[in-house]
């Protein structure tokens, strides 16, 4: 298996790049989310990867910490989620956002994710349930409204990661309408 690369990076497209070790390009399939996160072209880049086998194919998927390979493996493992779709979840949700959905059997925030119906999202929630500790500290809130939040924040140009402070920064009273939310998060951004 290979655990992890590092080389140039050569190429990076929409959920993809390509990485240049010792002269060997690799295609790694990657979170849309990562390319915020990742130096410009030409530069060193190290992922973290996981190597999916099968009869027809050969792929690699690159993840920028530990933490998301090892839920990208755990998703995996859960009847009709194969690489793409936990691509896509990952691409979408954190993996302390995520453990809380799970946390909290709260499969109506994963439905909101592109490819993940209704009896998907609660098939992830029942499996995994176990085997995803919330995150420390983590406050349960209500994430159907944050994970639109979230989705709203980052098509509008914020990385994941700044999407995710503002939704934490929020005030533990604030009305759960996801208007109001997403106006709260703004102002966020607009401080100081």
């Amino acid at each position: 298996m290979i655990s992890t690369l590092r080389g140039i990076l050569q190429h990076l497209g929409e959920g993809e790049m390509v990485i240049d070790v010792a002269g060997v390009g690799f295609t790694v399939h990657v979170p849309t989310n990562l390319a915020a996160d990742l130096p410009g072209l030409g530069q060193l880049v190290s992922l973290y990867t996981h190597l999916v086998v099968r009869e027809d194919l050969l792929a690699l998927y690159g993840f920028a910490t530990p933490e998301q390979r090892e839920v990208f493996q755990l998703l995996l493992q859960v009847s009709g989620v194969g690489p793409k779709l936990a691509l896509a979840i990952l691409s979408h949700l954190s993996p302390d956002v995520l453990r809380s959905v799970v946390g909290s059997g709260q499969a109506e925030a994963l439905d909101r994710v592109p490819g993940v119906g209704r009896k998907t999202a609660e098939r992830i929630v029942f499996h995994l349930k176990d085997r995803m500790a919330a995150p420390e500290g983590a406050i349960l809130v209500p994430l159907a409204a944050d994970t639109e939040v979230l989705a709203a924040l980052t098509s509008l140009g914020y990385s994941l990661v700044e999407a995710q402070a503002a939704v934490q920064a929020l005030p533990p009273d604030a009305p759960e309408d996801v208007e109001t939310r997403l106006l709260s998060a703004l102002r966020y951004f607009s401080r100081p």
